[in-house]
């Protein structure tokens, strides 16, 4: 799922209508406010707002204004980069050779994807699930080291039309 639609962290949420069409492309999808602090990082999500619009067009479907369409819609629509693609290639090698019992190889294309696509936790969180006891601390390391850039990229919302009273 998350090389089809494009995902590099969880939660991701995309939204598909009735006809198979996509009107949001993944994007972080909490189902609530969370806001905690690592060491002197604030990580703040927008999961009430997110569920509200969800809401919004579940109700109103392709009239919601969180629904996109034409040349928003287009713009989030990116497709892979040359390295991204490679990067993906190298996930799915790595994933066949852990099956098969090839640890080496499969750590070898882990490091590549991870190194094509460094945005990519998904890359990293799968091979943590093999080494349970350091997936916290890998975690952490690779947080710590993001120096400014978001952990989830900032909701991309239009603001919702005020309700008469």
């Amino acid at each position: 799922m998350s090389s089809l639609y494009n995902m590099v962290n969880v939660p991701t949420g995309v939204w598909i209508d009735e006809e198979g069409r996509i009107v949001r492309p993944g994007e972080v999808a909490y189902s609530s406010d969370k806001s905690f602090t690592v060491r002197d990082r604030k990580l703040t999500v927008e999961g009430d707002v997110y569920v509200a619009a969800l809401r919004d067009w579940a109700e109103k479907g392709a009239q919601s204004p969180y629904a996109l369409k034409g040349e928003d819609l287009a713009r989030r629509l990116r497709g892979r980069t040359a390295a991204e693609a490679e990067a993906d290639a190298g996930f799915k090698l790595a994933v066949y050779f852990h099956q098969n019992g090839q640890a080496e190889l499969a750590s070898r294309y882990w490091t590549q994807a991870q190194g094509l696509n460094p945005e990519s936790w998904n890359y990293h969180r799968q091979e943590w699930s093999f080494t349970p006891g350091e997936a916290g601390r890998k975690w952490f390391a690779k947080f710590l080291s993001l120096e400014g850039k978001p952990y989830y990229a900032p909701l991309d919302l239009p603001v919702p039309p005020k309700k008469e009273k």
